[in-house]
């Protein structure tokens, strides 16, 4: 091979090389973290600004006239909302819906104006976090960057993911936060494919807004488990209450809503009056509003007394119901973290007054009551934990939070199955687990999505001619007969990669297929076969009779599950949305 022939070969073998899934998607994800790190440094200016236009004009003693701050603010908001963002309003929930229910198709115009909206939301007083708005705005840039370069499927779900992973790690400056919240509360799943991409959005997020720009959040003091074998009961109590403070913060948000949506005035005019409300809060106790950081901090170095924090816990929950409820625009992390705060630092003054000798300060159970509330309302365990670790860049309070973190999990999941995130959907007719809707995967079959006219391949048959029928049908496995036309195996183009050398090509299938087969059945449901080809890690599944398991009746595989999902899913949204316009 000469010089020139060589430099075609390397030249061909880059362009492959460059063309691979992999790299693409990783590129992409690349973007979208670089990108979503830019937002976030920009939202957090703007919000500055926003928070100086609303309340830096105002007097040094403003009175009453702090009371109509938010619910300007709130009118604003609504004028948004209902005059720009015609169609759809984006929020973590719905997030969730696009990415499980619509093939992860969003508007990346309307997702940018609830950022704004957001903005003047929380600089005009409004009682919510900025966390919904980041996710959204990185979900935005995902899904903007998929239309750009016309991607669809899967990977703009992917991208999408990319982009919440980025938000979050970049607010917080916590990238393995991002990535699990991502996993746990967006897509629902961890698949290997999302994986890579989502991490690697999420470091470059993080790498742009906290070390070229030093985006921070909340300064944490260090804290020490003081006694493990009498403070993990205490931790526990904390646990549950915090879990049951999850479950009233979530009824209380939407109870709210309820109210709000029941009201027969103009939809522009409800965030005004939640604002106002907020508003009133906000004269007696102004630390209600806005995001509430420096509340958070002071709670977590001792710096509230015990009858205030008492107070806030109540108080933050109500101006955050009535600021989300009425239509305003923000997000229920650091609100839930908030309430923690407050929840865990009242309940730490009154442990650590009790027994002083082997309790910590007030802080360290204001810390874990953070995360404890959180996991409450979030049902991510894991993306609490690891903010909370990530926050304090300390090990030492590690196992508490996680004890507190799984505790209030189990019982505010035990009080209300949804989370703070899926309950809107749920009220809507949706149920959703694991990025999908439960209801409709127990309902279909594998009759309804199965194959019946399956290739299959003897067994007496060699491996060369597995090989050739493998290139012909482009299919990466098929089930295997006996003799006698029973189901005895399957075969996989692993199999072959695995047990067959280059001069083996004459080797029976036989002899490498795998005989330990798993099977379904035609009247099991999707969801039950979703599962087992999730734990076993298979692609196709032989589905043979009841009574007779070597019988082969047909072929079900991953694809035809979530193309018959999708399809029905589209039915369903189609059906709700024109029973919804005949009410209207």
């Amino acid at each position: 091979m000469d010089k020139k022939q060589a430099n075609g070969k390397i030249r061909q073998n880059l362009l492959q090389w460059l063309q691979t899934e992999s790299l693409i998607s990783n590129s992409l994800a690349l973007i979208v973290g670089v990108l979503t790190g830019f937002a976030i440094v920009f939202y957090d200016r703007l919000l500055e600004a926003s928070d100086k236009l609303f309340f830096g004009s105002l007097p040094d003693s403003p009175g009453i006239l702090i009371i109509f701050i938010p619910a300007i603010g709130g009118l604003i908001v609504g004028i948004i909302a209902h005059t720009m963002i015609h169609t759809r309003r984006y929020d973590i929930e719905e997030i969730i819906e696009a990415t499980a229910l619509r093939g992860g198709r969003m508007s990346p115009r309307n997702a940018f104006l609830e950022v704004l909206a957001s903005i003047v939301s929380i600089g005009s007083g409004g009682s919510v976090g900025k966390e919904a708005p980041v996710v959204t705005a990185g979900s935005g840039i995902g899904a903007l960057i998929a239309q750009t370069f016309k991607i669809n499927g899967n990977r703009v779900k992917v991208l999408i993911g990319c982009g919440a992973s980025g938000g979050i790690a970049a607010a917080y400056n916590a990238p393995l936060a991002g990535v699990v919240f991502a996993v746990e509360v967006i897509l629902g799943e961890l698949e290997a494919s999302s994986f890579i991409p989502i991490v690697i959005s999420a470091v470059f997020a993080t790498m742009v807004s906290s070390i070229i720009f030093g985006v921070h959040t909340i300064e944490v003091s260090s804290y020490q488990f003081v006694n493990p074998f009498y403070e993990s009961f205490l931790y526990l109590f904390l646990g549950i209450f915090a879990g049951i403070t999850s479950a009233l913060l979530m009824r209380a948000l939407f109870g709210t809503h309820q109210i709000f949506e029941s009201m027969t005035i103009h939809p522009a005019v409800k965030p005004a009056i939640g604002g106002l409300f907020v508003g009133l809060i906000g004269y007696f106790y102004p630390q209600v509003f806005g995001v509430g950081y420096d509340v958070i901090t002071d709670a977590l170095n001792n710096g509230l007394a015990l009858k205030l924090m008492l107070v806030l816990v109540v108080l933050k929950i109500i101006a955050f119901s009535f600021t989300m409820g009425s239509g305003g625009s923000g997000g229920s992390i650091v609100p839930s973290l908030f309430v923690g705060a407050m929840l865990g630092g009242a309940y730490g003054s009154i442990v650590h007054g009790l027994f002083p000798a082997f309790t910590a300060e007030s802080g360290a159970y204001a810390l874990v009551g953070m995360g404890a509330v959180f996991a409450g309302t979030s049902r991510a365990p894991l993306a609490s934990i690891l903010i909370l670790f990530e926050l304090t860049r300390d090990y030492n309070m590690i196992l508490p939070i996680m004890l507190a973190c799984v505790v209030s999990n189990v019982i505010s999941s035990s009080i209300n199955s949804e989370s703070i995130f899926t309950e809107g959907l749920h009220r809507r007719g949706f149920t959703i687990r694991k990025g999908r809707e439960v209801d409709i995967m127990e309902d279909l079959l594998v009759r309804d999505a199965m194959k019946h006219n399956v290739q299959t391949v003897s067994e007496n048959k060699n491996v060369g001619a597995l090989v050739a029928l493998m290139q012909s049908s482009r299919h990466a496995g098929f089930p295997v007969l006996d003799q006698n036309g029973k189901l005895c195996g399957i075969v996989t183009l692993k199999d072959v990669r695995d047990k067959v050398g280059h001069d083996e090509l004459e080797k029976t299938i036989n002899e490498i297929a795998s005989k330990d087969v798993e099977i379904a059945f035609p009247d099991e449901s999707l969801n039950t076969v979703l599962k087992r080809l999730a734990a076993k890690d298979i692609g196709r599944l032989p589905v043979v009779s009841r009574s007779d398991s070597s019988k082969l009746l047909g072929i079900i595989t991953r694809s035809d599950i979530v193309k018959l999902y999708d399809k029905k899913i589209l039915d369903k949204v189609q059906r709700l949305q024109k029973e919804q316009t005949d009410m209207i």
